[in-house]
This record gives structure tokens, C-alpha cells and sequence, in this order.
């Protein structure tokens, strides 16, 4: 896609699934990532996998920690001269049930990594970067801040507001960063294994397209949002869910 070519990227969360379905496409369209995830050893195994060092970074740490944010931000400022593009894919839901039954900590945990910390990352480049040259940035939702969710109802309202919040932030930071997001159904990953182990084809006969994602369905919608092709889209969220929000199912 246009506009990808020579760039660079920082993806939350990109040691596997869906973060590093984004680094991947990114790569192949000629750009540049860092990608973070917790543990070292996966994320040096995702930039082999990708490539080796002179196209991608990896940069351990939590996303919610905020000198994890600044080494990250500063080490891709060092090593490839510029971010252009953030996608904040990392999101946690450590917690199954009820929300009433979810505990302050648990509820402020969530709140944590999948609202405060695309807020942290979104603040840092554009500070270091963006804010002079311009960007844009996808924050990966989900259909459960569309629509009920039971069970995961907590995760739900926290990708509610990552939706909200990518309006606010669309809004504040035009015209020079675009901001946007993409909110899949579910997609085959280790983080979505407990909605469909053992049923996957029970869950995917609710979708139209009869089958879950894939990380690459949901990495073709955000290299759209962040390429040329998509320069006069701003505040919007892209459902990615194989149609299956037009009837029931998750």
C-alpha cells in the first residue's frame, strides 16, 4: 500500500497474533517495526522471523509502564530516525464473569493497559515525533466495545472507551495525526483461545463468512487505516468480525 514504504512503526503487544500479523504485513510492505511484548525471548524470535535487525526492534517491557514506553519510543527514534505509524494492540482481560463481580484492582488493571497506555504511547510519539511530522495511529478494539459481551463484559466497556477515546484523540490531533481503530470478532490467537477451544465450529457457524479471523484479516485493516490510501479517514472504527454483528455471536 502507499505511503508504508521507508516508514516505521511501533506495535504494542507484537510478539504473536494479531500485533505480529501487523509488524509482518508492515514489513512486507517495505516498512520498518519496533514491536514490544513482555517477554524477551518470543519478541527476538518475532524480528528473526520478520526479518532480522534491519527491519525490525524488539523492546521488552509492559505496556502499561511508562519507562518501558520511553525506551521503546527513544530506541526507535535511534535506531531507524522516525516513527510514523503506532498501532496499540496490547490488551489484557485477566478476568471471566460478571462485571459486578470484578474486583477494583482487576477493573483498574484493564482500565490500565487497554485505555490509559494507548493514551501513554499515543502522547509519547507524538511528542518525539508525530507532532512535527505528522502520523497515524490504529488502536485495535474490539466488537465487544460494540455490543454486549457477557463474561467479558469489563474488556468490553475498556475497548468501548479505546473507541471513544480514539474519537477524542482524532480530534486533538488533526490534521497532522491520523488516529483510528479496527475492532475484530473473534480471531484465532492464544488470547481468544478460551472463546472457541473445543467449538470452533460451533462459534464460527454464527459468522456469515462461516470461520473465525485470522491475525492477517485483521493486519490488511490496519495497514489500510495506515497507508495513503486511507489519508482523509480520521476518528473511525473498522468492525473486522466476518459479519457476524449482524446477527448474534461474538
Amino acid at each position: 500500500m502507499d505511503g508504508l514504504k521507508n516508514r516505521v512503526a511501533i506495535v504494542t503487544g507484537a510478539s504473536r497474533g494479531i500485533g505480529f500479523g501487523v509488524a509482518r504485513a508492515l514489513v512486507e510492505a517495505g516498512a520498518k517495526v519496533t514491536i514490544t511484548a513482555r517477554k524477551p525471548d518470543p519478541l527476538a524470535e518475532a524480528v528473526e522471523n520478520l526479518g532480522g535487525a534491519d527491519v525490525a526492534l524488539a523492546v521488552p517491557g509492559k505496556a502499561d509502564d511508562p519507562d518501558h514506553q520511553d525506551e521503546a519510543v527513544r530506541r526507535t527514534v535511534e535506531t531507524f530516525g522516525r516513527i510514523d505509524f503506532l498501532v496499540n494492540n496490547t490488551g489484557i482481560n485477566p478476568v471471566y464473569g460478571p462485571i459486578l463481580d470484578v474486583e477494583p484492582e482487576a477493573a483498574a488493571k484493564i482500565f490500565g493497559v487497554n485505555v490509559l497506555s494507548p493514551l501513554a504511547w499515543t502522547r509519547k510519539v507524538r511528542n518525539a515525533w508525530m507532532g512535527e511530522h505528522g502520523g497515524a495511529i490504529v488502536n485495535v478494539s474490539s466488537i465487544a466495545g460494540l455490543r454486549t459481551s457477557p463474561g467479558i463484559g469489563m474488556y468490553g466497556v475498556s475497548k468501548a472507551a479505546l473507541i471513544r477515546l480514539t474519537t477524542e484523540l482524532a480530534q486533538e490531533l488533526a490534521p497532522a495525526i491520523r488516529v483510528n481503530a479496527v475492532a475484530p470478532a473473534v480471531v484465532k490467537t492464544s488470547f481468544a483461545t478460551a472463546l472457541y477451544a473445543d467449538k470452533e465450529d460451533e462459534v464460527a457457524a454464527a459468522y456469515p463468512m462461516k470461520r473465525l479471523g485470522v491475525p492477517s484479516d485483521v493486519a490488511g485493516a490496519v495497514t489500510f487505516l495506515l497507508s495513503e490510501q486511507a489519508a482523509w479517514i480520521t476518528g473511525q472504527t473498522l468492525v473486522v468480525d466476518g459479519g457476524v454483528t449482524l446477527g448474534g455471536g461474538l
